[in-house]
């Protein structure tokens, strides 16, 4: 890398930091992105990965293999956890080990998380949707719930709760992963099983709000909610949840009324929490948070006092601009526009603008709601219109390929083609963090002894590919010692 180019350094690699990196790419400055995951998730199409239809890696493809070809780009594994906004270093960590690293700008894309409203153990029985990890277990969820009926029912046991499934929050990814559920146990499992029926599964679409899809206006909301009790989706509005544990979880109506319902399997769609990043923004410069964690930012996407650092996507608080990608992406897009201007001279940018695309959500195969401007459209029309969308916003022509394939099995047949599910998956999780410092406690840097048995086991190996490969050659294998071998 060239030292006396600008460094630009962009934490996060969703579609603030890839979009904020690849608009770089024709600028003489040295990007480092600093991501805490290896890949670019297509966060939107998560619901497809835990309800097996596609794959994990259709969705997340490398970054490294998608700016591989951007010379002036290196990427770095590591989860930042701090940034000295006046030494300009940022500060990330991986497997216990440190790296600092230090620019001249710097794009904070670190997104958000989930958000439990203060009630954090709920997370070990009510997996969130933010990950390619979260996706898997809930793969494993769903798809094991169905195992234990069988097993149950084949015993002649009670097997309801593991046949009831329930999704908290009816936003976007609430109702594209109540409707899948749905299609799952109706359509694509039914001749699967011969102890259970699957179109006897409950599943339950609960929101504390008074109509599904706040964001998408009361007519596009009451349509939703049609289709999905259409489905056999129960869909219970101004509802709370208080309490989850393992085999159920307690609701509160809004007349009062408390009831207990039992469901081994819980997904949890409600709500969003920024970056924990935010909040150490906040303590250097001063500039508020709101109450999802969001840090406001001046009009031009920087932070008070500091012009050389740009927030964008779901960390920010500005407009009231909503939590989507293409927030994200046009944000990013402006903040590299912004620095690559200062460098070459040009006047700088008028205040950010979100231009608004449209929304949209699949309720099930053939069926979405779409919002763009003015027009609202439902059914089989908002369907077609929503792949279109996602397969142009699919990172790389493989991965919509594939995409399509396995779209093609899953809404024409009956099949999916990702229903592998394992122990791990569902428990690697709470396995992890029941450790001290979670996966950095099953590692530890080489010492002198470590290096000594690294070696003195490798002396073997190579000990025993040799004695392998004579045995081999000279046909030993299977022969009787002392018995002449057949040259046949």
């Amino acid at each position: 890398m060239n030292d006396t180019r600008h460094r630009v350094v962009v934490i996060g690699s969703g579609f603030g930091g890839l979009f904020g990196t690849k608009a770089l790419r024709r600028s003489d400055v040295e990007v480092t992105m600093v991501a805490k995951t290896t890949h670019h998730l297509f966060q939107p199409l998560l619901y497809q990965v835990a309800t097996g239809i596609l794959s994990e890696g259709e969705i997340a493809p490398p970054t490294r293999e998608i700016l591989a070809r951007q010379k002036n780009a290196t990427v770095l594994l590591g989860e930042v956890t701090d940034i000295d906004l006046d030494g300009r270093t940022v500060t990330s960590h991986v497997l216990g080990r440190e790296s600092v690293t230090p620019y001249d700008s710097l794009i904070v894309a670190a997104g958000a998380g989930q958000s439990y409203f203060g009630n954090d153990g709920f997370a070990e029985y009510a997996p969130g949707m933010k990950s390619v990890d979260d996706a898997l277990e809930l793969r494993g969820r769903i798809f094991g719930a169905f195992e234990l009926a069988e097993l149950g029912a084949s015993r002649g046991e009670d097997v309801d709760h593991l046949l009831t499934f329930v999704v908290v929050g009816a936003g976007p990814t609430g109702v594209e992963m109540a409707g899948q559920i749905a299609e799952l146990a109706h359509r694509t499992l039914r001749r699967d099983f011969r102890f259970i029926n699957t179109r006897t599964a409950r599943v339950v679409l609960i929101d504390a709000a008074a109509q599904v899809l706040p964001p998408f206006g009361a007519k596009l909301g009451a349509s939703t909610k049609r289709e999905l009790e259409k489905l056999g989706v129960e869909v219970l509005l101004g509802t709370m949840v208080t309490d989850v544990d393992e085999r159920g979880l307690v609701l509160k109506h809004k007349d009062g009324r408390t009831e207990r319902l039992e469901a081994v399997t819980k997904i949890w769609a409600a709500g969003v929490q920024g970056s924990e990043l935010g909040r150490v923004l906040s303590e250097q410069t001063g500039a508020p948070l709101d109450r999802a964690g969001r840090i406001g930012v001046n009009p031009d996407l920087t932070l008070p006092g500091y012009p050389e650092v740009f927030v964008v996507g779901d960390m920010i608080s500005l407009d009231n601009l909503p939590g989507v990608a293409q927030v994200a992406i046009q944000g990013a897009k402006y903040a590299a526009k912004t620095i690559d201007g200062r460098l070459t001279g040009r006047p700088p940018q008028k205040p950010f603008r979100y231009f608004d695309k449209g929304s949209m959500a699949t309720i099930s195969r053939f069926r979405a709601v779409a919002m763009i401007g003015s027009l609202r459209l439902t059914g089989f029309v908002a369907w077609l219109m929503w792949l279109a969308v996602h397969l142009v916003y699919i990172t790389g022509f493989k991965n919509r390929v594939t995409a399509v394939l396995h779209w093609l099995v899953s809404f024409l047949g009956r099949g999916r083609a990702e229903r592998t599910a394992t122990e791990q998956q569902i428990f690697g999780r709470t396995a992890l963090q029941r450790l001290e410092h979670g996966a950095a406690d099953l590692v530890s840097p080489p010492d002198g002894d470590q290096v000594r048995r690294v070696e003195e086991r490798r002396a073997e190996l190579e000990a025993a590919a040799i004695e392998e490969a004579r045995l081999t050659d000279a046909r030993e294998r299977g022969a009787h010692l002392g018995e002449p071998v057949s040259s046949g």
